[in-house]
């Protein structure tokens, strides 16, 4: 695919379910049609977001396939496949259906905790098994390992379908490092909303964002002002949009996000165990400012 038809604002799409806990597809025809119909500039399907751990195999291809369905070539789509077993990532994405899909998001092997040359080696073998390109995910404060920049680049100079890094550390200065020294044909993403203007500034190509679950016009303008260097018009949606994003994570992802999906009537805000709703007074201060902001 052209690499750079994944600049821009991508999101990483929560799953709806309904009471019973089976998921929701009519809800989530629904919401793939208001991301679209919202200027989202891509799809991320069954990544973290998504609450992937919790489904089955079965689950997350049924929810690939609506959403394909939906989205009906309109935008590319990024599906999420990672793993802490290296030989069994490698294995799913050397016999996945590829069709209607154009490249995967792979985060760093988590619990495992290994060295960056493992993390190097883990990228170099999946990359070798994988019919599309790969977005590396580097995100320690789930993984507990942290894909450094040189690692990073090492792998961007090496693998040449991973095309891609959606960087999730927190680390500016680790994030310059990339965008300084990364080949020109390899995008730097952003995976912290709060961070995204910033991030962009400092030559990022966007991000893959929860916030643009419930606000994907309204964010995605900020990130696209500031890819096009409008930073005044960026920096003044950035903290529009930031006091909301503080609170959308204080208790956990998707949780918060589902608050404002369902003032806007999108879905419901069911979760699947471990994960659950958040308390009642950071309910009524997302509530608060999503009405403000719509």
């Amino acid at each position: 695919m052209d690499i750079t038809r994944l600049k821009g604002m991508g999101v990483a799409m929560v799953t709806p379910f309904k009471d019973n806990k089976d998921i929701d597809f009519e809800a989530l025809e629904k919401f793939t049609e208001f991301l679209i119909e919202n200027k989202t500039d891509y799809l991320v399907v069954q990544g973290t977001t998504g609450e992937s751990p919790a489904l089955s195999t079965a689950e997350k291809l049924k929810v690939l396939d609506t959403v394909i369905k939906i989205n009906n070539g309109r935008l590319p789509i990024v599906y999420g496949i990672g793993g802490n077993n290296t030989a069994e990532v490698a294995n799913q994405l050397s016999n996945f259906n590829i069709k209607g899909v154009d490249a995967f998001l792979s985060v760093s092997p988590y619990y495992n905790k290994p060295t960056q040359e493992g993390i190097f080696q883990h990228y170099k073998t999946i990359s070798e098994h994988s019919k599309l390109p790969i977005i590396l995910y580097n995100v320690p404060g789930r993984t507990s390992s942290n894909v450094l920049a040189e690692t990073t680049l090492r792998i961007a100079n090496t693998c040449k379908n991973v095309v891609a890094v959606k960087e999730a550390s927190g680390n500016l200065e680790q994030v310059m490092d990339i965008i300084q020294d990364k080949p020109e044909n390899f995008l730097v993403i952003s995976g912290d909303d709060a961070l995204t203007m910033p991030f962009i500034s400092a030559g990022g190509d966007g991000v893959i964002s929860v916030v643009g679950n419930g606000f994907p016009k309204l964010f995605g303008e900020m990130v696209n002002a500031g890819i096009n260097g409008d930073i005044v018009t960026s920096k003044a949606l950035h903290y529009k949009v930031l006091p909301l994003i503080k609170h959308l994570f204080s208790e956990g992802n998707p949780a918060g996000i589902k608050e404002s999906l369902a003032y806007l009537k999108v879905m419901k805000t069911n979760l699947r165990l471990p994960l659950i709703n958040v308390s009642e007074p950071t309910k009524k201060i997302i509530l608060t400012i999503t009405k403000s902001l719509y």
